[in-house]
Parts: structure tokens; sequence; C-alpha cells
């Protein structure tokens, strides 16, 4: 699940947009994650969690991991090759990068070996150095190497006291890379509007499981979140750290819990922004999430009704939404022609109702305003005119519907489907499918919708269980679509220790750092100067601006 105006994947997560910070979000569901679930399921909460562990245990002791601990870390040029303008932006930012050696298999430390890519931007403050603050941005799937001059910038004061350390997970970016080969960007597309387009994504996501599996074979069973997280107390040990602090977003904020519960007593303060709570996160991360996507659209569509003269969608939101149904029911009769020679995409109902799926996680007016223009550009191609596209539109496209990003999303399916199993039977998604598309006839194709997962192997681990309580930050906005207010409650009800921030009547996916919400930056830059979490949970307001802050620079 990813979120903001980064970059990243995340998928549905935040999916599809270029984020300040050069990542994109991928497009799963966005776990970015994504899962709702209207309650914590009786598994999670069985048991009350434990108290969170105050000691750190000896790095790496006794169990065959001690060289990887302590291996040192050769840092230097980020600068990958001739055409890595990312790498060339890090080092100009003064960004020193390295690759952290760990086992692919936990189990067999001695055995084959991979590397995980990791950036850093040093402590300045070194008399009042903090630490080392880890950084993850969602998906699963998204980059983070090159996060950390970005969030140096909302950290403020405090972010000269911590080493910044960003890292692309095993698998995804500058790390050891798995490209599947897929001839699209992302697997997670809507069934359409019958049965014989639900039976055209049945076979085409059991050719990309079986794309994944040919070229993947020795690695997908060793790609998972709880992989990872091991992964991240290398990262922590060869940092020479005791304990590491911890930012994730999204998909992110899943494996920031995992880690505290594999991990207890290493990691220091914990920000998780745009939660999913553990008994969310399956293999159709945004089934359940039909109503949040729902509103989202609606209020994007009362935002776009009062700016008729600039997209002529429309003058209410009724004619808006009106306009959005026609492009779906006319993509459902032929395919949707957008862009002209030589770059021409062609849209059918699978793929729309994605488009604007991955529109509606961002209710800034630069998002707002971008989705009014491809939904424009749909709305002219549905009336057989010229329908030509914005830079934007085209290079989401590319994302979505070409393979110029396959890599992306067959790591992000490897995650997911490694992390969960998921019904075998296509008839179930086609039940499930059919029971949602009553009431939600947009999104109940899409979120229901069967993927990769169905035709995977079985995943090699259970899914982590919450059994120890963490004093972590959590920070939610009521109206995100991706991983819902209801989840990022659901796991603040989990660890009675932790402390949730709350953005009224906000449609976003992403919060700190990217939303220019002074009361979000000022509650998490506080909580980061101080390690001390706000007394009582605090809920902000949509308007609070980006100037304000809760600590000043002597914290």
């Amino acid at each position: 699940m990813a979120h903001g105006q980064h970059g990243g994947k995340s998928g549905p997560l935040g999916a599809g947009r270029r984020r300040g910070r050069g990542r994109w979000y991928a497009v799963a569901p966005a776990l970015a994650a994504t899962v709702v679930a209207a309650c914590v399921p009786a598994a999670y909460a069985a048991a009350p969690p434990a108290p969170a562990a105050a000691a750190a245990p000896a790095q790496g002791a006794g169990d065959g991991l001690d060289r990887y601990h302590r291996q040192r870390l050769a840092w230097g040029s980020c600068v990958k090759g001739p055409d890595d303008t990312a790498g060339r932006d890090l080092d100009r930012a003064g960004v020193s990068c390295a690759d952290v050696t760990v086992p692919l298999d936990y189990a067999d430390p001695r055995g084959r070996t991979i590397t995980v890519a990791v950036s850093r931007l040093k402590a300045t403050d070194t008399r009042r150095r903090i630490g080392a603050v880890l950084l993850n941005n969602g998906g699963p799937g998204g980059t983070a190497v090159e996060s950390p001059p970005h969030i140096r910038k909302a950290m403020k004061q405090v972010g000269t006291r911590y080493d910044i350390v960003g890292f692309d997970p095993r698998f995804v970016g500058r790390s050891t890379p798995l490209d599947c080969g897929w001839p699209v960007g992302t697997a997670w597309l809507s069934a359409g509007s019958g049965r014989a387009g639900f039976d055209r994504q049945v076979a085409l996501q059991k050719d990309l499981a079986d794309k994944c599996r040919a070229a993947g074979a020795s690695v997908l069973a060793h790609i998972s979140t709880r992989n990872t997280a091991r992964d991240m107390d290398v990262i922590r040990g060869a940092l020479g750290e005791r304990k590491i602090s911890y930012l994730g977003y999204s998909y992110g904020t899943y494996l920031g819990t995992v880690y505290t519960q594999m991990f207890p007593g290493r990691y220091d303060r914990v920000v998780l922004d745009g939660a999913v709570a553990p008994g969310d996160y399956k293999a159709r991360l945004m089934q359940g999430a039909e109503p949040e996507n729902e509103r989202a659209l609606s209020d994007w569509a009362a935002w776009a009704a009062g700016r008729h003269d600039a997209h002529g969608l429309g003058r209410t939101r009724a004619e808006v939404l009106a306009t959005v149904e026609g492009i779906v029911a006319a993509s459902a009769r032929g395919t949707l022609t957008v862009g002209a020679a030589p770059e021409v995409f062609r849209l059918d109902d699978t793929q729309v109702p994605l488009i604007l799926f991955m529109g509606i996680a961002d209710d800034t007016d630069k998002a707002r305003t971008a989705l009014a223009e491809q939904v424009s550009a749909l709305a002219k191609a549905a009336q057989g005119r010229p329908a030509p596209l914005s830079p934007d539109f085209a290079q989401l496209l590319r994302y979505a519907l070409t393979g110029e990003q396959a890599a992306t999303g067959g790591v992000q399916a490897a995650i997911i489907c490694g992390d969960v199993g998921a019904p075998r039977d296509p008839e179930v998604y086609w039940r499930d499918i059919e029971r949602s598309r009553a009431a939600h006839p947009l999104f109940g194709p899409l979120t229901n919708n069967i993927n990769p997962c169905a035709f995977w192997d079985r995943p090699r681990e259970e899914l982590t269980r919450v059994r120890r309580d963490a004093a972590v930050l959590i920070v939610a906005a009521t109206g995100d679509p991706r991983t819902t207010y209801r989840s990022s409650a659901g796991l603040h009800e989990l660890l009675p220790s932790s402390k949730l921030i709350t953005v009224e009547n906000a449609n976003r996916h992403g919060l700190y750092g990217e939303y220019g919400n002074g009361c979000v930056d000022g509650e998490v830059n506080a909580y980061l100067a101080t390690g001390k979490l706000p007394k009582e949970d605090r809920t902000c307001s949509t308007a609070s601006p980006s100037s304000s802050s809760s600590f000043s620079s002597s914290d």
C-alpha cells in the first residue's frame, strides 16, 4: 500500500501516482495496505498483548547470523550507472549508499545470500544524536532508498539528530532483483461487467503466477514480510545500533508491526502512517473497503462539479458520477482508445475501474485535478472523440497496462502471496463478485476479483499475530480509502500502549510529511524528538496549517 505524492508503488494503496520522493505507489489494493475489515478477527485478539520487552537480545546470538549483523558496510556513491539520475540526486543531497548482505533463507544462514540496498543521510547534530530511523514507503514492493532527503525535510529540526536510512526490501528496486516478466505492471484489475471478463481474468492471473514461478523458482518461497523484518534486524545490526526507530507508511505499517512482534526490545520510536491491522492483511487487500472508496469518489465528484467550466464533467455531484458511470458502461461495450500515435492505449472494463481507484486516495487539489483530467480524457474516448493524454496520465497507463514496471508488480504479488494463502477455486471469487456487484457495481468487481495468489504456492510461515504490546504512534485519516480508518483503529486497540493521531474528513492515504498538515507533522516530530507519546489520542483538523509545530528546535 503506498500513499502520498512521492513515488513508491503502493499497490492499490496509493497507487500509481508519482510522489515527491520519486517512488511509485503500487496498485495493489493498497495495503498500502489495505485491507480492511470491520473488526479484528478473534485469532488476533484472543489474548491480551504481552508487555513490550525492555532490553534487546544480543545481536544474532546463537542463531548463525553473527556474521551478517557484524558485517562492515562499504558506504559510497549511490550512482549505479550513467543514466542513474536518482543516484546522482542522492549523492548531491549528501546521501551514501551500501549493500547489506542477508541470507536468502534464514533457516539456512550459511547458504545462498542476497543483498538489500540501503541509503543513509547521517545526523549532523552529532552531539545530540538520537539514533537511526529506518524507512518503508509501502506497496508492498515500494522503494525507500531515495527517501532520506524528503524525510529529513519533513522532520525539520529533529531530522539533524538522526541517521535517516532508506532501504529497498529484498528483491525490490536496487536490491537483488526479481523480474517475473509480466506483460503488465500490476495484477490488480477488475473482473469487469460479466462472466466473460472474469474468465479472462482467471486465465491472466494464472499466467502471471506461472510466469513468476518460472522466473523466481529458487527465491519465491523466501519472499515474505517476515523475512523482510529479519532483513531489517540485520540492517540494524550492521549499522551498529542496539535499537532502531522506524517510519512506515501503508503496507509499511504492517511490516513495522511485524518487526515489533518478532524483535521486541530492538526498536525505539515507531511511527505507523495509514496503518493496517494484521487481521486485515489478506490476498484481496481491498476487500471490504468499498464504502470508503465510494465515498472518496463521491467527494471528488462534488469537487469536480464545482469546476465544470475547467473539466466539463458535470455541474452537480450526480452529473459527474453519471459521467463516470457512462465511461465504465462504454468500456464494457468496447475498448476505449486514449492517446495518439506513437503512444496509444486501449482500456476495457477490467482496467477503467482501476484507473479511477488509483486516483481517489489523495484529496489535495493537485491530485483531484489530475484525476479530473484523466476522467475528461476517458469521457472523450467513451464518445469516440480524440482523447489526448497528459504526460502524467500516459506514465500511469504505461505503469498499469504495459510491462514497463513489471518487476514491481511481480514482487508485490510475491510478497502478498508469500504471506497469506488465498482461495483456490475461481467460483469463490465469482460468487463474491456477484454478491458485491449490486451494492458496489464499480468497486466490488475490483476488490473481490481473483489475483495471482489463487495460483501461488502456499506460504511457508503463518501470519504474524499481535501477542505483544508496542508503544507506537499511529497516524490515520477518517476517509482513507486504502488502509481504512477502521483498520488503523483496530491496530490501536491491539496495542494498548499506542496512541492514535486522527485527521478528520480527509480522503487521503499517507499524511506525515506529505499532506501539509501541521498538527500531524508537529505531533510526529515531537515524538521523534522526545521519545514521548502524546498523553492522549489526538484529533487534527484538515485545516491545520503546515507551519504549525508542537515542538521547538531546542527539544
